[in-house]
C-alpha cells in the first residue's frame, strides 16, 4: 500500500522484512541450500524488482530529502544482497556425507563359478553382487567411453498401454539386465519378447515372440532370463537353453542357439504357471523376474496382484526341472508340511506370502533365498492366518533340491505398508572375529540392511525392536514393535516436520504445509487412516525391486535410494459399492475394473486410496534429495560416502521437461553395478543419464544422456579382450522417462 502511495518508507520497510526473512529461514533450516530456496528466492526477486528505475520514479521523500530517498533505496538492495549471499553459502554446503573409501582388495574373493567375461545370472552369479571381475575400464580412461553398438529390439508400447485415466492400464517397461554366455547376450522384453544379439557387434541373432495375451492389466515388464546348460545325456535336444517368463504366467524354454521352443519341455516349449493355483482371474499372477535357475532346478514364484483380495492366488515358491518343465516342490506356507509334491488335484493355500523379486542362491550350501511379500492385501491386515503372520515381509532360505525350510528372518512385523521385500539378498563373505563369515546383505523399502549369517539366518549387526505407533483402522491387529538393524547403516529418511516441509515457490510450500496439517501422520510406520495418512517411507520404496550391487574384494556395497511420501487413506466399502466405484465381487471370473489409485481389498471392510504426496505443480513435498547413491563399508559397518544422484534436466512442473539441471537428486528405478576398474555404472534416474562413478569417492567421472530412461540395471562382459558395458533404455511408464526398445553397449575405442 505504501508502494502505491509513492511513500518511500515502503523501502525501508521491504528492507527490513527481507533481513528478518534471512534470519528467520535460517534459523528454520540453517544453512541448506534447498531448505533457504523457497524461503527466500521469491523475496530476493521483489527485493532487485524494487530496484528498478521505473518503479523509484515518483517515489516521495519526508521533506524531499534526497539522502532520505538514497538511503531507502539502497536498503532493499542491501536486503536483497545479504538473502543472495546466505542462499549461495547454503547451495556450497556439500549434501550427504563427504568421504573416500579406503578398503583394501582382499584377493580370493570373486566368485569365479562364472566366467569374467560373462554375466550368467541377474546378478551375475547367484550370489546377486553384480559384480563384474574386469578391469580394463577404469577410472583413468572412463572418460574415453564411446558407445560401441545400439540395437533395437523392435518392441514398443501400443496404444491403450499407459498409466492413469479412468481405468489403471498397462505400465509398458524396459527393466532388463541381459545376461552374456559366451559370445551371445541374450534379453527379454515388456511383451515378453526374448532376443539374442551378437555381444560383440549387437546383430540380432534371434527373436522369439510368445504371443503373450495382454489383455488383463498387467505390469509389463520382464526384468531377465536364465540360462541352463543340461549335464550330459539329459536333455535330447535343447542342450543350452534360455528359460523366460512370459506375462501371462507361463514359462518358455528356448533353445539357446536358434531360440525354437524346447519340444521335451512342458508343452511344446511352454508350462502354465496358473496350474495348482485354482482359480485365478485374468492378471492376477504374473512373472517379471528371471527364474533362479541352479542345480537343475528352476525355482520361482510370481508376482500376485496387490491390494484387491483376500484369498487371491497361492504366493507359494514352485521348483521345476529345467529339462521337461515337471514340478519337482511347491513351498507352501499354508500347507502342514510346507512342502507339497502337487498332482493334478492340489491346489496351493490361496493368499499366502509372495516372492515377486529377483531370487539369489549360495551353490556350496544348496541354498535359495527369497524376498517375501505380504499375504494379500497389502494396506489392512486384520484376519491374516498364523503361518501369513510368521513369514510375510521375511527372508527365507530354501534347499534348492528338497525345497525344505533352512530358516527364515522377518523385516517388518504385521506388513500394513507394502514393505515386501522386493529383490534377494546379495552375498559377501566378511572377516568378523579373524575369519571369514558366509553372510548376505538384504536391502529393503524401509531403506535398512539386515546382515544375517547366510548358513543359519542369525543376525552378524546387532537388530532392536522399537515401539511404533498403533492406532489402526477398527480391526486392524497392530504389531507393537517393529526390528531395527541398528548396527548397519540406515537410508531411511528422517521423519517429516512441518518447516521442513518443500515447494519450489512460497505458494506450492503453503499448500504442503497445510496439507501435512490435515494429514494424520506419526512418522514411520503410522498406520493407515480412515483419514488421509502419510506413510513415509513407502511401497515405491528408500530402495525397490533393484536392490543393492556389492565390491566381494573391498567388502563395499553401493545403493541408489528415492524418497518419496505416499497419501494412504482407508475408506469404508459401504458407501464405495453404492456410489459404484468399487463393486461387489466374490472372486469369481474376472475383477471388474477400478479407478486408477483405489485398492479395493475385496473380503475386507476397506478400501484403499494410494498415491504420491506431490504438490500441485507435480513437485514432492519432501525437500530435495530426492534420490540419492551410498557407499557402506561392510566391514566397518560406516556408510563412506552419500551423495545425490540425477537431476530435473528431463523433468519438470506438470510434467514439463524444462532442461534445468538442477542437482535435487532424482527419483530412480532400476539398479546400479560395480566393475574392477573401480567404477559403478547407473542409468536408473529420470533424467536418462548414464553415469560412472568413482567407487572411492562417489564421484561422477563421465555422463552420457541416453537414447530412452534407461531404467534397469546394467552388466558388463568381454568379448575378445574388450570389455562393455550394457544397458536396457526403453523408459518407464510409471516413472514417466522417455520410451524407447534400446539397448546400449559402451566400450573404449579399439585403438
Amino acid at each position: 500500500m505504501l508502494l502505491l502511495l509513492g511513500n518511500i518508507i515502503a523501502f525501508w520497510l521491504y528492507g527490513l522484512v527481507l533481513l528478518g526473512t534471512v534470519i528467520w529461514a535460517v534459523a528454520e533450516v540453517g544453512f541448506n541450500g534447498w531448505g533457504l530456496e523457497p524461503r527466500l528466492v521469491a523475496p530476493i526477486v521483489l527485493g532487485l524488482w524494487l530496484l528498478l528505475p521505473w518503479v523509484r520514479r515518483g517515489l516521495i521523500a519526508p521533506e524531499s530529502n534526497g539522502s532520505v530517498l538514497r538511503y531507502a533505496v539502497a536498503a532493499p538492495g542491501a536486503a536483497a544482497l545479504i538473502a543472495i549471499v546466505v542462499l549461495v553459502i547454503g547451495f556450497l554446503q556439500p549434501v550427504g556425507v563427504q568421504g573416500t573409501a579406503t578398503a583394501a582388495v582382499m584377493p580370493g574373493q570373486v566368485d569365479a563359478s562364472v566366467p569374467a567375461s560373462d554375466w550368467w545370472f541377474y546378478g551375475r552369479t547367484p550370489k546377486g553382487d553384480r559384480f563384474s571381475p574386469l578391469d580394463q575400464i577404469n577410472g583413468s580412461n572412463v572418460g574415453k567411453l564411446q558407445i560401441a553398438w545400439t540395437a533395437e529390439t523392435g518392441d514398443h508400447m501400443r496404444p491403450g498401454e499407459d498409466v492413469g485415466g479412468t481405468d489403471a492400464g498397462h505400465e509398458f517397461n524396459f527393466e532388463a539386465t541381459p545376461i552374456k554366455v559366451g559370445d551371445t547376450v541374450y534379453v527379454c522384453t515388456g511383451h515378453s519378447w526374448v532376443e539374442a544379439l551378437d555381444a560383440a557387434t549387437g546383430r540380432i541373432k534371434w527373436k522369439f515372440d510368445p504371443h503373450a495375451n495382454t489383455n488383463p492389466d498387467v505390469y509389463l515388464a520382464c526384468r531377465g532370463v536364465a540360462y541352463y546348460q543340461a549335464p550330459a545325456g539329459k536333455a535330447k535336444v535343447c542342450q543350452t537353453r534360455i528359460l523366460s517368463p512370459v506375462l501371462d504366467a507361463r514359462v518358455v524354454a528356448l533353445d539357446a542357439q536358434t531360440g525354437q521352443p524346447c519340444p521335451d519341455f512342458g508343452k511344446g516349449g511352454f508350462i502354465d504357471l496358473k496350474q495348482y493355483l485354482g482359480h485365478v482371474p485374468d492378471g492376477f499372477h504374473f512373472v517379471t523376474s528371471p527364474p533362479l535357475v541352479l542345480h537343475d532346478r528352476m525355482i520361482l514364484g510370481g508376482w500376485v496382484y496387490d491390494n484387491q483380495a483376500r484369498g487371491e492366488p497361492s504366493g507359494a515358491i514352485r521348483a521345476f526341472d529345467p529339462v521337461s518343465g515337471q514340478i519337482v516342490w511347491a513351498w507352501d506356507v499354508g500347507h502342514p508340511d510346507q512342502v507339497v509334491h502337487p498332482d493334478d488335484k492340489t491346489v496351493l493355500t490361496r493368499g499366502t506370502p509372495n516372492a515377486w523379486g529377483v531370487y539369489t542362491a549360495d551353490p556350496d550350501l544348496n541354498m535359495v533365498y527369497l524376498p517375501l511379500g505380504n499375504a494379500t492385501p497389502d494396506y489392512f491386515g486384520g484376519g491374516r492366518r498364523p503361518f501369513d503372520e510368521a513369514y510375510n515381509s521375511s527372508i527365507v532360505a530354501l534347499d534348492i533340491t528338497t525345497g525344505q525350510p533352512r530358516w527364515h528372518y522377518q523385516t517388518t512385523h504385521h506388513d500394513v505398508w507394502d514393505m515386501d521385500l522386493p529383490i534377494g539378498p546379495s552375498l559377501v563373505d566378511l572377516p568378523v572375529g579373524g575369519k571369514m563369515v558366509p553372510a548376505l546383505v538384504q536391502s529393503s523399502k524401509r531403506g535398512e540392511f539386515w546382515l544375517l549369517n547366510r548358513v543359519n539366518g542369525v543376525p552378524i549387526a546387532k537388530t532392536i525392536e522399537k515401539p511404533v505407533p498403533q492406532d489402526g483402522v477398527p480391526g486392524e491387529t497392530l504389531s507393537p514393535t517393529q526390528p531395527y538393524p541398528v548396527g548397519m547403516p540406515s537410508l531411511t529418511p528422517a521423519d517429516l516436520v512441518e518447516h521442513h516441509l518443500w515447494g519450489a515457490t512460497p505458494i506450492d510450500q503453503m499448500i504442503c504445509r497445510i496439507q501435512f496439517r490435515q494429514a494424520h501422520y506419526e512418522g514411520q510406520f503410522t498406520p493407515p487412516q480412515l483419514r488421509k495418512t502419510i506413510v513415509y517411507p513407502a511401497f515405491d520404496g528408500v530402495i525397490d525391486w533393484h536392490g543393492a550391487s556389492i565390491d566381494p574384494t573391498r567388502k563395499l556395497l553401493i545403493a541408489n535410494a528415492n524418497y518419496i511420501p505416499f497419501m494412504i487413506q482407508m475408506r469404508p466399502r459401504g458407501p464405495f459399492v453404492t456410489s459404484g466405484k468399487v463393486p461387489n465381487w466374490n472372486g469369481q471370473g474376472n475383477e471388474p475394473k477400478v479407478a486408477w489409485g483405489i485398492a479395493p481389498q475385496y473380503g475386507t471392510p476397506y478400501v484403499g486410496m494410494v498415491h504420491p504426496w506431490l504438490n500441485p505443480l507435480g513437485v514432492p513435498c519432501n525437500p530435495p534429495p530426492w534420490g540419492t547413491l551410498t557407499a557402506i563399508d561392510l566391514t566397518t559397518q560406516k556408510i563412506v560416502w552419500q551423495h545425490p544422484i540425477g537431476d530435473t534436466r528431463a523433468t519438470g512442473p506438470y510434467g514439463l521437461h524444462a532442461n534445468v539441471p538442477m542437482k535435487t537428486g532424482i527419483f530412480n528405478i532400476g539398479g546400479n553395478m560395480i566393475t574392477a576398474g573401480g567404477l559403478i555404472f547407473i542409468g536408473a534416474t529420470a533424467d536418462d543419464m548414464f553415469r560412472a562413478i568413482d567407487l572411492n569417492t562417489g564421484r561422477t567421472l563421465w555422463s552420457r544422456r541416453l537414447p530412452a530412461g534407461g531404467n534397469a540395471t546394467p552388466m558388463s562382459y568381454s568379448v575378445d579382450g574388450r570389455q562393455y558395458v550394457l544397458i536396457a533404455a526403453g523408459g518407464h511408464g510409471g516413472l514417466g522417462t522417455k520410451t524407447g526398445d534400446y539397448l546400449v553397449a559402451y566400450a573404449l575405442p579399439k585403438s
